[in-house]
């Protein structure tokens, strides 16, 4: 009897020997799966994140590419602008020196005792660094009878008149100059002002 109770004893503590293994393979079991997650998850987790950093990069790769854009144009405009205006510098001193030769021809064209052919010699020397400036799209623009701009004329004295409006350019004392768009000297003008009178007469209209 007493061997009967010892192999009961051992074979049942045998099977809660194996109970506790197999309980325990499946807690370990249930840990490995929880540690390794679903495969196809993981795989979607994965593949959310390189098309996230993929749309990154590309965003990236459109601003890099847009500033490098709006810089190739802004080094043309500058280029060109550079060319255009180069010799600006140059033009500006020589604009006296026309002024000076059209002084002359002016002077000469109402001395009846010039001499003919050093007028025509001046007007030929002024008629050449004209051709010049052409070149360089450096031309005069016409003032008198012209409405008063402040962007292009600088008014350097006043005339009361009846026979203008108020503000037309009676006399220009030095010519204006564009190269290419840009103000390359204003022109030195008289302007016109209404007279005492027919301002009196406006502000009784008025009244």
């Amino acid at each position: 009897m007493m061997a009967a109770k010892k192999k009961i004893k051992i074979n049942t503590e045998i099977e809660e020997n194996s109970t506790e293994k197999k309980i325990s393979k499946e807690i370990d079991s249930d840990k490995d799966n929880k540690k390794t997650g679903d495969p196809l998850k993981e795989m979607e987790a994965r593949l959310e994140s390189l098309e996230k950093e993929a749309k990154e990069s590309y965003d990236r790769f459109l601003r890099v590419s847009a500033e490098f854009e709006n810089y190739k144009k802004r080094a043309a405009r500058e280029m060109n602008d550079f060319r255009k205006f180069a010799n600006e510098s140059f033009v500006k001193a020589m604009l006296p020196i026309v002024d000076n030769l059209d002084r002359a021809i002016e002077s000469s064209s109402n001395d009846d005792h010039a001499q003919n052919s050093v007028v025509e010699g001046v007007n030929m020397t002024l008629k050449e660094i004209l051709k010049v400036f052409e070149q360089f799209n450096v031309k005069p623009f016409e003032s008198l009878g012209k409405a008063f701009d402040p962007a292009l004329h600088q008014a350097v004295m006043q005339e009361e008149t009846v026979d203008h409006p108020e503000n037309t350019i009676l006399n220009e004392l030095q010519k204006g100059y564009m190269m290419h768009d840009r103000l390359l000297r204003p022109a030195m003008v008289v302007v016109s002002k209404t007279t005492e009178s027919e301002n009196q007469e406006n502000e009784a209209q008025e009244e």
